[in-house]
């Protein structure tokens, strides 16, 4: 986290690399540019099956070194892909963090200035079990929090995907 100012205000974001995340990720540079803000977005990442199976079998899978190194991969390839490898256009401090997200967003958006950026989490069927992240950033968050809706396009490409898990014929002229 070297290079960053430790007065300027930060514009932080979950990113985890899903169309929601995306999503936030747009809208979090956007006020970032407005406020004059910095930008940080946070892949938050825990060992397969959690900290307690990473305990338990120390020998039986990845080190956590290599976790964190595959998270960074992940997150500069996110950001390497939205921003087309010429950056947000305001200062960013990119940020890694062991941990469930929404502590680790919580934990990271410490400051009452800082505003943090979340995807609201899918509508319909799937609700009762999405937005656990942002629900848990609302509830706990010493900043505001931002609960972004899901992009127009990430219902579209829900319903293809239904259409085609149940053979079903699509409608071509609509898309």
């Amino acid at each position: 986290m070297s290079g960053y100012d430790a007065s300027a205000a930060r514009v932080v974001v979950g990113v985890s690399g899903s169309l929601g995340s995306v999503t936030a990720l747009r809208r979090a540079t956007a006020l970032a540019r407005r406020l004059g803000a910095e930008l940080w977005p946070v892949l938050a990442w825990e060992p397969p099956g959690g900290d307690p199976a990473a305990r338990r079998a120390p020998g039986g899978g990845l080190p956590a070194e290599e976790w964190q190194r595959l998270a960074r991969q992940r997150l500069a390839a996110v950001l390497d892909e939205i921003f087309d490898g010429n950056g947000p256009g305001v200062r960013m401090c990119a940020v890694v963090v062991r941990g469930a997200p929404g502590p680790a967003l919580v934990a990271t958006a410490d400051r009452e200035d800082d505003v943090l950026v979340v995807g609201a989490g899918r509508r319909g069927l799937h609700r009762a079990f999405s937005g656990r992240v942002s629900r848990h950033c609302v509830a706990h968050a010493v900043c505001p929090v931002l609960a972004v809706p899901p992009s127009p396009l990430e219902s579209e490409l829900l319903s293809v995907h239904r259409r085609n898990a149940w053979h079903l014929r699509m409608d071509l002229r609509r898309l």
